[in-house]
């Protein structure tokens, strides 16, 4: 059986070999996430840090988000995030949430209130960030679009 987390209210989306149910997260269960921008740099490739990223998901026309689990440059701290590219010529606004957990261990849920991701840019929004020595990976969505679950880092 594979899962996908999800949180904040959101739909969770569980799908086995035989079929999908639907369970829902309350939305107590998020911790505040922090938006930041990057302009037109992107994230991961101007990072020290070790980025492991589920595939690219369509918002909106010419918007476009991933799900990542982050690992710092030392190797003791990690984090989770989802990436917004906005590739429009004007404003779009975006909120997100995602998990971070071990292959056993919930580890923390967050979630990111809309927030304005300006034209032709990249903005994140960052769980907290965790001592934790073992293999994490992380759920999440954005604007309702599940971001499915990123490889482990």
């Amino acid at each position: 059986m594979r899962v996908a987390r999800m949180g904040v209210g959101m739909t969770v989306a569980i799908t086995s070999v035989v079929g999908v149910s639907l369970a829902t997260a309350g939305p107590a269960a998020a911790a505040d996430g922090t938006w930041r921008a990057y302009g037109n740099t992107n994230p991961i490739t101007s990072s020290t840090s070790t980025w492991r990223c589920a595939s690219s998901h369509e918002l909106a026309d010419d918007v476009h988000a991933q799900v990542c689990a982050i690992r710092s440059s030392g190797g003791d701290s990690v984090q989770a995030a989802v990436i917004v590219r906005n590739d429009r010529s004007s404003l779009y606004s975006a909120s997100a949430y995602m998990d971070l957990r071990t292959s056993s261990t919930g580890l923390g849920n967050w979630s990111c209130a809309s927030s304005g991701v300006g034209a032709n840019s990249w903005s994140v929004c960052f769980g907290k960030t965790l001592t934790q020595s073992s293999a994490v990976n992380s759920a999440g969505g954005a604007q309702g679009v599940s971001l499915r679950v990123s490889p482990y880092v």
